[in-house]
């Protein structure tokens, strides 16, 4: 292994582990990783059967981004990293029942192989806006929150428009990260619903933050026009008519193309 930018790491062909284990190569200085946590990390990743590396974030030049929880990534992860400290190298060794248990086509996996990671552990990333609050204007749904005081939902006001033409957005939470810039991908949470009667139809707090490439006609292209330029650690919400809100695309389950629809977004990291 060496200490280049892109790292390289030689396994053994036929290379096999039994139960997960990790080492730290450079122990980091910061604070340690816990159950939850939504962690930055670059990787490069080595199939122990063949030796050859079959994924790498460095060379990819875009660090992951995951959750530290089993409903959003795979149990290994979890039990190499919990307790290693932001700054940190490791190297974390993944038998078949913590790693994938199934073979990975796209990867050339086995459902036999073991994985062998070497984790840069780059930063802890929030986990909800944080900054200054506020007001949406009075003609703007109001955001609904849950018992955890996140986002759950939206209920129309009074002054609430009855027809949307126009995109919008407004800044429920100014933060004072860096601005957004087109091409890097986004970490989020939100949550989507139709404007006329508050229905959500996407969101992410109850499962795990998502990364998406902004920008690019990759999500909708009322989220591609307005978060381009906002600043990270945001709180805003987007107001979309249809032609913003789903181009050519078929919208959600639960949604008629000619629905405008409303989201709460916070913007978490952009990398």
């Amino acid at each position: 292994m060496s200490s280049a930018a892109s790292p390289k790491v030689t396994v053994p062909k036929g290379f096999t582990a039994t139960k997960t284990a990790s080492k730290t190569l450079k122990p980091g200085s910061g604070d340690s990783l816990k159950a939850d946590d939504l962690v930055k990390l670059n990787y490069v990743a080595v199939n122990g059967r063949t030796a050859g590396e079959f994924d790498n974030s460095y060379k990819a030049k875009t660090p992951l981004t995951i959750t530290l929880n089993e409903t959003s990534v795979l149990p290994g992860f979890i039990k190499g990293l919990e307790g290693k400290k932001i700054g940190s190298r490791v190297l974390v060794a993944i038998p078949p029942k913590d790693g994938f248990n199934a073979a990975q086509e796209q990867l050339k996996l086995k459902k036999t192989d073991t994985m062998v990671f070497l984790f840069d552990v780059v930063s802890k990333v929030p986990t909800e806006a944080s900054g200054k609050a506020e007001s949406l204007p009075s003609d703007v749904p109001k955001i609904t929150y849950d018992k955890n005081d996140h986002p759950a939902g939206f209920t129309p006001t009074s002054k609430t428009k009855k027809k949307v033409t126009k995109q919008s957005m407004d800044v429920v939470i100014q933060g004072t990260g860096a601005k957004i810039t087109k091409g890097q991908t986004l970490t989020t949470q939100y949550v989507g619903a139709k404007y006329a009667d508050g229905k959500v139809f996407d969101e992410s707090w109850t499962t795990a933050p998502r990364p998406n490439q902004i920008g690019v006609g990759a999500l909708y292209p009322c989220w591609d026009e307005q978060l381009v330029g906002q600043k990270l650690g945001s709180r805003v919400v987007l107001v979309c008519p249809p032609a913003k809100a789903f181009g050519d695309n078929p919208p959600p389950t639960g949604v008629d193309k000619k629905d405008p629809v409303i989201f709460v977004i916070d913007l978490l990291d952009a990398s």
